[in-house]
């Protein structure tokens, strides 16, 4: 099993999203480095030094959620919660990452639950914000309506809303994603691979975020084989999203897509992703995962062979950039975008499917990144 080709970054150094600010960040002073300080007490008197002690002290006080032993992280998540083997799990494996490199102490998950109302979500956001976890993290776009509601309830808490701009608050960073970009790369993937007249294309459910996903796999398919067709169902209609949590509806779509001619198809399904697998796998045709590089996920390692490869959004890095931040006093509040050329999106490489396509791939990617090649947003009808 190959690794995955994704690059990693460290906060602050080499990457950082696009970023509109819609609220100033907060400015804190910080105390100068010990061993500064260190090379200066012999020019102080005792009165001075007292008195430095003092200012530094207050100047290095923890904000609201921060303690001395670090941060208290809450994260709610969409349906499916960790284990779902895409876009949970993503968001996991982001605060996974804080815990093993950032000063965290504790960390809350909570999981949406399927038909759940937005009152529930409601009151797991404010749970979370008044046993005092800062930040809180909401995954996914159905947090947006509930957290512009609590969110002024509590103004010391950072809050991030993943895949909408729909909550404005000082308080609030909407991590979003450029997936149409990714999407492009994948439907290339998939037209250069394919050796039938169609390909397709599984939604969770019809919304605009994955209508992203499939302007943009419409867009590669297309950019490289014009007259191949590409076949679309969603598992569900909005505001109903059971279609991102059933993997028997996503295998009985699958299984219909490869009966009707279509032998890879993109599943932009969340966790009932794994269904479609399952039915590529015993089909012998091909799929692309979504959110998370579903070749390497454990639960799918007995059928990963039908993987082509995986369109990434590294949700991951945006929750390890957001939680980076607030430890550092750096919360910006508003829009932060994560697309090719930030590394928030990508294709994934393992299995080395696509290895003899990749130069292709790479060219297109490099053409997205300079602005010769623009990609949509809106599907085709």
């Amino acid at each position: 099993m190959s690794a995955p080709d994704l690059p990693s970054f460290e906060y602050g150094a080499t990457f950082a999203p696009r970023t509109r600010v819609d609220a100033q960040p907060e400015l804190t002073v910080r105390p100068r480095q010990e061993k500064h300080m260190r090379n200066g007490w012999k020019w102080l008197t005792p009165a001075m030094v007292a008195t430095a002690l003092t200012a530094a002290a207050c100047a290095g006080q923890a904000p609201s959620g921060q303690s001395e032993k670090g941060l208290r992280v809450g994260l709610a998540y969409d349906i499916g919660g960790r284990g779902d083997q895409s876009f949970n799990d993503a968001a996991a494996r982001g605060l996974d990452d804080a815990k093993a490199k950032l000063r965290v102490a504790k960390a809350q998950e909570l999981e949406a639950t399927a038909g759940e109302s937005d009152q529930a979500k409601e009151q797991r956001l404010r749970l979370l914000a008044q046993q005092g976890f800062n930040p809180v993290i909401a995954v996914g776009f159905a947090y947006a309506g509930p957290l512009q509601k609590i969110a002024g309830q509590f103004p010391d808490t950072r809050f991030a809303l993943i895949d909408s701009l729909d909550a404005h608050a000082p308080n609030v960073a909407n991590l979003v994603f450029a997936e149409q970009e990714g999407s492009y790369l994948v439907g290339a993937a998939a037209a250069l691979k394919s050796k039938t007249e169609a390909v397709g294309f599984i939604g969770g459910a019809n919304t605009p975020i994955i209508g992203k996903f499939l302007a943009g796999y419409q867009a590669g398919v297309a950019a490289v084989s014009p007259k191949k067709k590409v076949l679309v169902q969603y598992l569900s209609q909005a505001p109903d999203f059971s279609g991102f949590s059933s993997p028997d509806k996503g295998r009985v779509a699958a299984d219909g897509m490869y009966q009707r001619g279509a032998d890879i198809l993109f599943s932009a399904a969340g966790g009932s992703s794994t269904g479609v697998v399952q039915a590529a796998h015993q089909s012998g045709k091909r799929v692309i995962g979504v959110d998370s590089d579903q070749y390497l996920q454990p639960a799918l390692a007995s059928v990963k062979d039908a993987i082509l490869t995986s369109m990434v959004k590294r949700v991951d890095l945006a929750v390890l950039d957001f939680i980076s931040g607030v430890e550092q006093n750096r919360f910006v509040a508003g829009e932060h975008l994560y697309g090719l050329k930030e590394n928030g999106v990508t294709y994934a490489t393992s299995g080395g499917f696509v290895d003899d396509v990749k130069p292709r791939l790479e060219q297109m990617r490099k053409a997205i990144i300079d602005g010769d090649i623009v990609v949509p947003t809106t599907p085709k009808a």
